[in-house]
């Protein structure tokens, strides 16, 4: 009898797919069952060949062999998963497979992992598509009771395919060039490269940033303060004209000239896509746009907890809405919101459904398993709970309030007072504290108005001024990019195009989702930028490759257009070949530009240390988790760490602190000036007792034995509630 093969993208996956489908038994890479085979990959198992493989001149970096340009462009087997490929390829070549099911995730990249095993592999079978937003048993059976036809996804492969190639083209011919051109490691993206430009700008604008003293007035009228308003704003920039103004107004009668209360509301955010949510575990938590994507995986794949992660949209479709219910019921023992709504029978809101608005996978929400908080660890606990309000939020009424304004007049000044009356806290009531997800990135006055209850008034009321107070503030630069931030302009560059009149082709901005955590990674792992408490700081060496790099190619504009051509590529609408004829002639383009480049590159970093490998003096940089040594050489690539920043803390200020030293001169360094040798630390949290994570480990397994014996739980969890 003949057997479908499923493809998987990780051995979790692939395991749970088998346990769904009754494959259990054992074989070589893969699972086997009556009908089914489950194999798997491990993230990309094949991957476009090295220069070399397509002619030896290419062994040596050298400007002579540049531009490259291989046709066609072949694939290899990455060598350290090879073997897993090899079990795959005879699972997938064996003659008891009939078909092949591509199980990977939904979306370009997991296309093209299970495509280009296939091809390399050499199987020409018949490709049926596995197409889920969520790794629940309800959603892999439905899935596989909706199989799609693998051809339906040729042009998301094409589009794949087309995005690889484009960035070999460009990232290895500009690379090479560059580091050719100057004698240095340096590297360029389509994505990378302007991204890091967005932070060379604003560190630009820092710098040059002058401020400026401005000045406000407050007036105290006893029942309530005042503020003096202009017809530019709270502020001025004269002193000699606040004087005068305050001199003006004490003292003197204020008379009520107008008394409003406005009835607002406001609706709850939209749910969250990938970008969204990353932006706040960052500001919330302090946690890296990969490390939030990487919990969120977790999430998705381990506790099937959540739905695909990896989605830019902030929707969902009409067919989702039968599920609401269900999901509601399975976050409801944690979250108090949820009985409420499903006892007012509250609706989620309109804003949400929007088929048009859904590509591959709709917004990110909890699945419809009951999931055992103890489960999770904190990190996971921290991102479950984000995405849950969030998700609940949408069902709630608008945060309603009423704003009050009063204006008043003093000598020919006027002044206002301003409050707001809480109504209904709506679907602020989710949250036990107000979120402020406010970013703060452009230079501004910061006039902060008084927060007051305000008295009951009417026009016409007058109030004597009892004191006058100037305060004086100073303007301030914009503010360094965090990681939060960062993701907001990569989402949205279109204020720093040269040309607005191209606003409209910027589409989604600079990569995709699931590409921008792993740009910021590269950043910070190419020395280009280095992290001062939570602000991305570019480095010297990044500022000179901004100044060194064609101009075009820093420009957000360009990998916009990428993109949207991409995604004309999937939808059918563009040709992958026509677009990859364009890219070679882009790539020629860039590499003539760096060869004609008359600029120079100078290392400011250099240090009095040598290489043990090559003898020439080392570098020292700031990478993400400490300091490190590298050699300036590119052929040499030693590198050591120097420093580590560690999740010790320091007994007298508490601040983490950093572990320098090799062997037994290894110690602990803090800010605040304490030093600990490494061998005194260890013994001093020998003799502390049980660890935090010892402690948790027990009452994990506490909670677990209580739950276990207690027929009330057990009677409880069969309630269908």
């Amino acid at each position: 009898m003949s057997k479908i093969l499923v493809l998987a993208e990780k051995p979790s996956v692939g395991r749970e797919l088998a346990r769904v489908l009754g494959c259990k038994r054992k074989g070589d890479g893969c699972l086997i069952g009556d009908k089914y085979i489950v194999t798997w990959a491990l993230g990309h198992l094949v991957e476009l060949c090295d220069p070399e493989s397509y002619d030896d001149r290419y062994k040596t970096w050298s400007m002579d062999t540049l531009p490259m340009l291989p046709k066609p462009m072949k694939l290899q087997v990455i060598r350290q998963t090879s073997k897993q490929f090899s079990a795959v390829k005879k699972q997938l070549r064996s003659s008891e497979v009939a078909s092949i099911i591509i199980a990977t995730d939904a979306g370009r990249e997991g296309e093209l992992v299970a495509r280009w095993i296939i091809a390399k592999a050499g199987v020409k079978k018949p490709i049926k598509r596995l197409w889920i937003s969520s790794q629940t048993d309800k959603a892999i059976r439905q899935g596989f009771a909706n199989l799609k036809d693998g051809r339906e996804y040729n042009n998301l492969y094409m589009a794949a395919q087309a995005r690889a190639e484009a960035d070999w083209l460009v990232g290895l011919n500009v690379t090479r060039a560059l580091t050719c051109k100057f004698n240095a490691q340096l590297s360029a993206g389509r994505v990378q490269t302007p991204t890091l430009a967005l932070l060379v700008r604003r560190e630009d604008e820092i710098r040059k940033f002058v401020p400026k003293e401005y000045y406000t007035i407050e007036a105290d009228l006893g029942k309530l303060f005042v503020s003096w308003s202009g017809d530019s704003g709270a502020s001025m920039f004269s002193r000699e004209k606040a004087d005068r103004i305050a001199k003006d107004v004490k003292g003197k009668t204020f008379k009520l000239k107008n008394l409003a209360g406005t009835d607002k509301q406001q609706g709850a955010p939209m749910l969250y896509d990938l970008t969204e949510l990353q932006r706040d575990a960052n500001k919330l938590y302090g946690y890296s746009p990969k490390q939030t994507l990487n919990i969120m995986q977790k999430l998705y794949e381990q506790h099937k907890a959540l739905t695909y992660p990896r989605t830019d949209s902030r929707y969902l479709t009409d067919d989702i809405v039968p599920t609401l219910g269900d999901r509601l019921r399975a976050v409801m023992r944690n979250e108090d919101a949820a009985n409420e709504i499903l006892r007012k029978n509250y609706k989620i809101n309109k804003a949400c459904i929007n088929n048009a608005k859904v590509s591959d996978h709709h917004a990110i929400i909890p699945t419809e398993e009951r999931v055992p908080m103890i489960s999770l660890s904190q990190e996971e606990k921290r991102i479950y709970s984000l995405v849950v309000k969030r998700f609940l939020a949408c069902f709630m009424p608008p945060y309603r309030y009423k704003q009050i304004k009063a204006e008043f007049e003093c000598g020919g000044h006027k002044f206002r007072a301003g409050g707001r009356e809480e109504i209904d806290k709506g679907w602020k009531a989710v949250y036990t504290s107000d979120y402020n997800f406010e970013e703060e990135d452009t230079a501004e006055i910061r006039v902060e108005e008084r927060r007051q209850v305000l008295p009951k008034m009417k026009s016409g009321d007058e109030f004597v001024c009892k004191n006058v107070f100037i305060k004086t503030g100073k303007t301030r630069p914009p503010a360094r990019y965090t990681e939060a931030t960062l993701l907001s302009a990569m989402e949205n560059p279109s204020r720093f195009l040269s040309d607005k009149n191209m606003k409209e082709y910027l589409g989604g901005g600079l990569g995709t989702p699931a590409t921008r955590a792993d740009i910021i990674e590269k950043l910070y792992s190419a020395f280009y930028v280095e992290k001062q408490g939570n602000s991305m700081v570019p480095t010297s060496k990044g500022i000179q490759l901004i100044d060194l790099v064609p101009p075009d190619l820093k420009e957000p504009l360009l990998t916009a257009e990428w993109e949207r051509e991409l995604d004309r590529i999937a939808k059918g609408g563009a040709d992958k070949n026509a677009f990859i004829s364009k890219i070679e002639g882009y790539a020629s383009d860039l590499v003539k530009a760096v060869k004609n480049s008359g600029a120079v590159y100078r290392h400011d970093n250099i240090t009095k240390k040598i290489c043990p490998e090559c003898g020439k003096f080392l570098l020292e940089v700031n990478g993400k988790k400490g300091k490190m040594l590298v050699c300036q050489d590119r052929e040499c690539g030693y590198r050591r760490s120097v420093s580590i920043v560690t999740n010790a803390r320091c007994p007298e200020c508490h601040k983490k602190m950093e572990l320098r030293g090799e062997g037994d001169k290894k110690s602990f360094y803090c800010v605040c000036g304490y030093r600990e040798k490494y061998s005194a630390f260890k013994e001093r949290k020998n003799q502390g007792g049980a660890s935090k994570r010892d402690v948790r480990n027990y009452l994990k397994n506490q909670n677990k034995n209580e739950e276990a014996n207690n027929p009330f739980a057990a009677a409880f969890d069969k309630l269908d509630l």
